[in-house]
Formats: structure tokens, sequence, C-alpha cells
């Protein structure tokens, strides 16, 4: 399963990165976050792995991130017309998953975010997996939503309902 999702953010795409590759900042805005571990390497740098777990209603999900790519490497002074990336695999039981993130400057004060998404399954969610396409698609457009509330009013998810 493929998709894309993006999203109009009213800050400078050096901003944007500041608070996206922040530890700390991750559970403000990525809803049900428990923990996000580095087990091998540095936190956001290409080849790091780490240990993640979401908390959903009653349930929880652990699954193992890898960075896979981060370009520029630096991404301090980055030129406005260059596009900035940053790419993840996800394995977790019975799923495997990739995300493709592009911050493009659009203006001196936006910046555009696309996450291109790709997910495959196996046993079970294998054949549940289509019929459950617009949650896949809606979460992700929800956790860019929490994102943008979080980047440009400050707000936490964890203080809110929903």
């Amino acid at each position: 399963m493929k998709f894309t999702v993006s999203i109009d953010l009213a800050l400078p795409r050096n901003s944007v990165i500041e608070l996206l590759t922040q530890p700390a900042h991750r559970p403000k805005w990525l809803r049900g976050l428990v923990s996000h571990e580095p087990v091998r390497g540095v936190d956001g740098q290409v080849g790091t792995e780490s240990r993640i777990v979401f908390q959903s209603g009653r349930g929880s999900m652990q699954c193992t991130e890898t960075i896979t790519r981060r370009e520029p490497a630096n991404l301090q002074n980055v030129p406005a017309d260059r596009v900035i990336h940053f790419e993840r695999a996800i394995v977790a039981d019975g799923m495997w998953s990739a995300a493709r993130e592009r911050l493009t400057e659009s203006g001196p004060e936006k910046t555009v975010w696309v996450s291109e998404n790709e997910y495959r399954f196996k046993g079970v969610m294998r054949l549940v997996a289509p019929m459950l396409r617009g949650v896949f698609i809606k979460q992700s457009q929800q956790h860019m939503e929490d994102f943008k509330a979080f980047a440009e009013h400050g707000t936490d998810v964890r203080e809110t309902n929903g």
C-alpha cells in the first residue's frame, strides 16, 4: 500500500527542521508516543536504529525504526532551493513501512512537508490492510496536523482530548 500526504507550515524551514529533529519535542506532536530510544547510533543520523513504542487505546505497538536517508547530512544553512530529505524504515510484527519525507521552502516563512508512505504486510494483516487504507492515511495526516499545531501554536497533543 502506498500513499502521499502533505501539509503547508507557516514557519521557515530551519524552524521546522529544528522542531522535527529534537527528540524532546516528539511526544508533544506524535500522538501516542510512549518512547523513542536509539539502540544503535545517534538519533536522527543515517543508520541509527531506534526502538519505538506507541500506545493507542488499550493496545500498544513496538517497532524498530532505521534512518535510511538524511540529506543533506548537515542541516545548517541549507540553500532555499535545496529539498531536505528524511527517510526511514519501520519494522513491527507483520509489517514493514518506509516513510520518505521532503521539506521544501515555499517562501521566507513557509515550508511544505510531503510524506510518501509505503506499507507491506504479512499474515492476517495482509488481508485486512487494504480495507484499512483510509485509517493509515488519516493517521499520517493527523501526525502532520498535530505537528503543525505544535510548531505554529505550541499545542501539545498530550494536553488535548482526541
